[in-house]
């Protein structure tokens, strides 16, 4: 069974939020709708569930109306069944296609005799065009395909391997060999078959790639739909973003570049394409700052960025038809640090990091850089066994005095200097660190 981690998030929300709406978000196909009735179980409500997709019926109900009671009515009607004042759970599915519910569900929350948890996809899209976001009165959520460690417990490591992979992370000592090996197997097997979860689930219930592989086709099919759907006077130049996402990661930069779009492409005219893409959750724009410093933003480069999948595995099928065995077989022709960056993309975005990377024309360039703790900490991604070749990391040291940097490959971990040599699965313990309570309080004597 594959489950997520997600779901404990919603039944924690409901636990804690009586007065809010719980809103949760996502590119397509990343299991939103299948997580949301599952957690939905596990609280043992009323579970009500309304499909705007399904039903033009309730788009046009709920667009037409006036206030709380002409709301519920509408709901009533749907739903058909007698909903639970304090029990009843409704869940309203793909509110893309009604945004008005989204401005609406603020009086519904407030009317206070159901609890609503709400789920769509390309909102970062529509939210945009909204009046007034519910501020206050709506948590949100934001859904990714399966990371590493969901990918993992989905194949069967247990908890004890998974703890036994934080500590050696947390301790800076290696794992014992045999989770080292298989874990390495495993993150092969997940650069082609991804963090889709029908992909997972598929291959879960089958082992066979090909099907795997159509899955994923299927999807890219599907967000190709939605650029046409969504966006139909740029769709041109969206689909042809989207297409060139692979071609442009497998040059020695990996970085994106306007001619190929376009002979007189220039970033400004395209910008809006690339945010698109990035709004919907279709791709992983990495932007490029000139200083590896807090805060990154202030040195960011808008037109210089890589363009990575959503999906490691959506990558690995858009490329040449058969690459996901030549991949698991490790096979020389294939360009593995453009696969290997586009996991780490996917991971450190799962995981609440901004994407960036450095690059200098004197010091060199750095496959991510990320803040933590206050402090920017320079990211390699290594594929081969000339991991410690790394000439900027070794400037960026010199430099800057950079006390810590993470070099990831295929090897055990092991430190040198100001240099940590982790096993690339081990991205799944680099975390983004919770916000804290900080309390402040002026003290104004003389007034």
């Amino acid at each position: 069974m594959i489950s997520r981690t997600v779901e404990q998030k919603i039944e924690q929300f409901f636990k804690e939020n009586e007065k809010k709406a719980l809103l949760v978000t996502g590119a397509r196909q990343t299991g939103k709708t299948f997580s949301i009735r599952r957690a939905a179980s596990l609280l043992d409500p009323d579970f009500i569930e309304l499909n705007f997709l399904e039903n033009q019926d309730a788009r046009k109900l709920f667009s037409d109306a006036r206030d709380s009671k002409e709301l519920l009515l509408s709901l009533s009607v749907l739903a058909q069944k007698e909903l639970k004042p304090g029990k009843s759970i409704i869940f309203l599915d793909e509110v893309q296609e009604c945004m008005e519910i989204l401005t609406a569900i603020k009086f519904l929350v407030e009317e206070g005799s159901y609890r609503y948890i709400l789920s769509g996809s390309l909102l970062g899209v529509e939210m945009k065009n909204i009046r007034s976001v519910p501020v206050g009165y709506m948590g949100i959520l934001e859904m990714f395909p399966l990371d590493f460690e969901e990918f993992c417990r989905a194949n069967g490591i247990s908890d004890a391997v998974i703890s036994h992979v934080y500590t050696c992370y947390a301790e800076k000592k290696p794992v014992l060999e045999t989770v080292h090996q298989s874990l390495l197997q495993l993150f092969w097997l997940y650069l082609v078959v991804g963090g889709m979860p029908e992909a997972v689930r598929v291959y879960l219930e089958t082992n066979n790639l090909r099907k795997v592989a159509q899955v994923q086709q299927y999807i890219c099919e599907l967000y190709r739909q939605d650029i046409a759907k969504y966006d139909p006077d740029n769709k041109l130049y969206l689909a042809e973003i989207f297409d060139l996402i692979p071609s442009e990661l497998n040059h020695q930069n990996k970085r994106f570049i306007m001619k190929n779009l376009n002979e007189r492409a220039v970033f400004s005219r395209y910008e809006n394409s690339f945010l698109w893409l990035k709004d919907a959750g279709v791709a992983l724009p990495t932007y490029c700052v000139s200083e590896p410093k807090v805060p990154l933003v202030l040195s960011r480069a808008t037109s210089f960025f890589k363009l990575f999948a959503s999906d490691v595995g959506l990558l690995a099928s858009m490329y040449a038809e058969g690459i996901q065995l030549s991949i698991l077989k490790h096979d020389n022709d294939i360009n593995f640090g453009a696969i290997f960056e586009n996991a780490a993309a996917q991971e450190l975005h799962c995981h609440g990091f901004l994407l960036y990377y450095y690059r200098n024309k004197k010091q060199g360039e750095l496959d991510f850089v990320i803040e933590q703790k206050g402090r920017v900490i320079p990211l390699e991604i290594k594929s081969g066994k000339t991991y410690k070749r790394h000439s900027a990391v070794s400037n960026m040291i010199e430099t800057y005095g950079m006390s810590d940097v993470y070099v990831f490959c295929l090897n055990q971990l092991s430190v040198d200097g100001a240099v940590t040599y982790y096993p690339i699965y081990m991205l799944m313990c680099l975390r983004k660190e919770e916000l804290e309570d900080c309390f402040y309080r002026v003290d104004l004597p003389e007034l």
